[in-house]
């Protein structure tokens, strides 16, 4: 990733041309918005003052209400879309000795356009690529500036999943010297690694924009996670006038500190430019040292370890804060899957914010990083197919270059179930140019592609399919291992796939499948069929981050620590390819699973005990009374229990050994009496980054979850900070996620809550008709 080499500065400082060799100006706060279109929105002299005042990434959609006859429909999950302005006034930066200026935004959605004092800089269709202009000839020298962006999403349905709308992701002022290394033109590597030294390859792309040849010195120093330099060096290039140069350099790191999964040893790299000794750019760059490879015949190495990708597909959203996801939150959700043995993300289907890969490096978890739903053929009416020949090419070198320093990244997919298949020569020569760009732009890393319907379209043999490095297919993992069995030197890996239990043994049982990415690590907005559904929900976790039952029995066959989990089962098994009547379809199938001992019928006679573990030996207790054990088998199943229904607490001890390692209990609740919070964090800062979730739980007098309880509760905050948004989870809800109000699902809620000083407290209270409030507190520091 790349890092800020200053802290970021007010965007009304001036910032001294000889301050710093480059300056980073956080672009976030003080946007003016306006939720409609209008004739003249990029004028400098326009009065906006009547404008609402919003704080980026800013996703306005998402505080939009559910309508059944939304023109984005079930695949934008019923909300709103349309056309936005935003302006922002700023004062000029210093920029003597012909210093350049430029406006980065992470990501616009979407068919943005963007002016700075009335001249119009470009336009960009993609809302999931970054955007970089020049500002430099139209600012004016020391007076006021406006920038003026306006997002349209209006034309629908465009995507088959939620994508929010407007400026979502970041924005700042970059200024910089005009002999400075290009943008994200700093491409570092290690082309050999062991356990007693690493070679750091460093190709740093030089321009000079003077009208003078010069020679320039990179001087490259590198840090280790602990703080520590540990290696240093110099190398001297010529760049001509008006010109792009590219100097290289080796440096050797001993006894190096490996990035691995869950180990995020992050080095940090400072890229020095110099001419006549003067610093003219310096750029930092975190790294991860490792060595990733692909083998055919036994799946994915990591640093000399064999290791099956545990992967699941994740969209950009995350609920009540739509596309405008803050880093904590993000944090939050993937720290969450890693619990459940997840140790792999597919970014589905598009470019993901920097933020979220910054995160995969500091947490160890490996990437797939995936750029397009289609190609020329399109899945709606005005998605991406529209614009696919004239910007793929530049969308995906920008992309790549912009990710390939990120350890967490260990290939790219080009294409997602694409419909060009149809055409084979055609979708040849496509998919050849794709992977030609991937490879000249980063060399380092393996292409891959989530095909679809492969035998239908004869990928494996028309010569499609060996245009990858690895042949990824969605679902169909039978097929994909008979194409590996047709050329043993194919590398293969399930790059979608359902979640029942006869698809992941396929995969652990045969090692050259390198892994298998699920569909989907977290419920989403949108792809929900019909009205009332708004949510795609079949995720380890649902929309507010808790997990499912079916993270749970993931987790018992892919986590590590001991575990175990107790739920009352009310709907059949779902059916596996082995059995009568099994549909390609039935993964979908609900599976009712509830986690409490609280049936809603007062005699409801035998349940059926689901319980997953990954541990030696489970015993199942009924207030006290042993109800029998049960060993772990080799294919992972769920262990059941029969059990005449007596109220009290159901205890599922799990042991490893002979000796308790984990237990879980579910015990009957109660009539609902208080509402319990429970916050994410006990303190955070009035940065756009960091956030609290704060969850309401309806309990009991002993504290125990009252499941069935459905409650509308309002949150209040004390203290300078305010309630962001407001979920509960449930895929047919129509509150809107604005305000300060949410009926609980489950007998749970959340509010999302931000801090708006540097310093103080919250007081967070939630209360509800009949039931005791509950408090949180919350410290607020830098």
């Amino acid at each position: 990733m790349r890092l800020p080499l200053l802290a970021l500065a007010a965007i009304t400082t001036a910032v001294p041309a000889a301050a710093a060799t480059r300056v980073l100006t956080d672009l976030n706060d003080g946007w003016r918005f306006q939720q409609s279109d209008l004739e003249g929105g990029q004028a400098a002299d326009l009065d906006d003052s009547a404008w609402s005042s919003v704080r980026l990434p800013h996703d306005w959609s998402i505080r939009g209400d559910f309508q059944k006859d939304a023109p984005s429909g079930s695949s934008g999950g019923f909300l709103p879309t349309g056309v936005a302005w935003y302006r922002k006034h700023f004062t000029t930066p210093e920029a003597g000795g012909g210093r350049r200026v430029f406006v980065e935004f992470d990501g616009v959605m979407s068919n943005s356009d963007v002016w700075i004092n009335g001249a119009h800089l470009g336009s960009r269709p993609s809302g999931y690529v970054g955007l970089r202009y020049e500002l430099t000839p139209h600012l004016k020298a020391g007076g006021e500036n406006v920038l003026a962006v306006r997002a349209d999403t209006s034309a629908q349905p465009a995507s088959r999943w939620y994508t929010g709308s407007g400026i979502y992701r970041k924005a700042r002022l970059v200024v910089v010297d005009p002999v400075r290394f290009s943008q994200d033109g700093v491409f570092l590597s290690t082309p050999e690694v062991a356990a007693e030294s690493a070679v750091l390859a460093c190709q740093a792309e030089v321009m000079n924009e003077s009208d003078a040849d010069l020679e320039v010195t990179l001087r490259t120093t590198v840090h280790s996670p602990d703080g520590a330099e540990v290696a240093t060096r110099e190398a001297v290039g010529q760049v001509l006038a008006g010109a792009v140069g590219v100097v290289e350099q080796d440096l050797s790191i001993t006894k190096p500190e490996l990035w691995h999964v869950s180990h995020g040893a992050l080095y940090t790299v400072t890229n020095q430019l110099l001419v006549d000794g003067q610093p003219r750019d310096e750029v930092a760059t975190r790294i991860g040292i490792r060595r990733a490879e692909f083998r055919p015949d036994t799946g994915f190495w990591l640093n000399g370890q064999n290791l099956k990708l545990k992967g699941v597909c994740l969209h950009h959203c995350a609920g009540a804060v739509g596309a405008a996801v803050p880093k904590s939150l993000w944090r939050e959700r993937l720290m969450a899957l890693q619990r459940l043995g997840v140790n792999a993300v597919r970014t589905s289907h598009n470019p993901v914010d920097p933020v979220f890969l910054d995160l995969c490096d500091e947490l160890g978890l490996l990437v797939m990083d995936e750029f397009f739903d289609v190609w020329h053929r399109g899945k709606r009416r005005h998605d991406y197919h529209l614009y696919f020949d004239e910007w793929w090419r530049r969308d995906l070198r920008e992309t790549v270059r912009r990710d390939r320093n990120h350890p967490s990244v260990i290939m790219y997919s080009v294409g997602n179930e694409i419909r060009d298949t149809h055409d084979a020569e055609h979708a040849k020569r496509v998919l050849a140019g794709l992977v030609e760009v991937c490879h000249q732009t980063d060399p380092t890393r393996p292409v891959t592609q989530g095909l679809f319907r492969p035998n239908v379209t004869h990928d494996y043999d028309n010569g499609l399919a060996d245009l990858l490095d690895v042949i990824g297919t969605n679902y169909r993992t039978t097929e994909l291992l008979d194409a590996w069995r047709d050329d043993p030197t194919r590398k293969v890996v399930n790059t979608e796939q359902g979640h029942d239990r006869s698809r992941w043994l396929t995969c652990r049982d045969n090692a050259q499948v390198a892994g298998q990415f699920l569909w989907v690590g977290i419920d989403y907005l949108g792809e929900s069929a019909r009205w009332p559904i708004t949510t795609f929900d079949t995720g380890l976790l649902d929309r507010t981050g808790h997990p499912h039952a079916r993270g749970y029995e993931r987790q018992s066959w892919w986590s590590e620590t001991p575990m175990v989990r107790a739920f009352r089962r009310v709907a059949p098994t779902a059916l596996t390819p082995e059995d009568p009547g099994y549909e390609e379809s039935e993964w979908k199938r609900p599976q009712v699973l509830f986690d409490d001992w609280t049936p809603q019928d007062a005699d409801p006679g035998e349940q059926l005990v689901e319980v997953y573990s990954n541990c030696e030996e489970v015993e199942l207790l009924l207030n006290g009374e042993s109800l029998g054990a049960q060993p772990l088998s080799r294919s992972g199943r769920a262990r059941q229990w029969r059990v005449d229904y007596q109220p009290g607490k159901l205890v599922a001890v799990a042991r490893d050994s002979g000796a308790e390692v984990a237990r879980h209990e579910l015990q009957t609740a109660g009539p609902p009496a208080r509402l319990e919070l429970i916050s994410s964090v006990g303190q955070l800062s009035d940065s756009v980054d960091q956030v609290a979730v704060v969850e309401a739980r309806v309990v009991d007098a002993s504290g125990v979850l009252v499941p069935g309880a459905e409650q509308l509760v309002t949150f209040t905050v004390d203290g300078p900070g305010a309630v962001r948004a407001v979920d509960n989870g449930s895929p047919t809800s129509h509150e809107p996620f604005r305000g300060d109000q949410r009926t609980t699902y489950r007998g749970r809620c959340i509010a999302i809550v931000g801090a708006d000083a540097a310093e103080g407290e919250l007081t967070v209270t939630a209360a509800a008709e009949g039931l005791e409030p509950g408090e949180a507190t919350i410290r607020v520091a830098e």
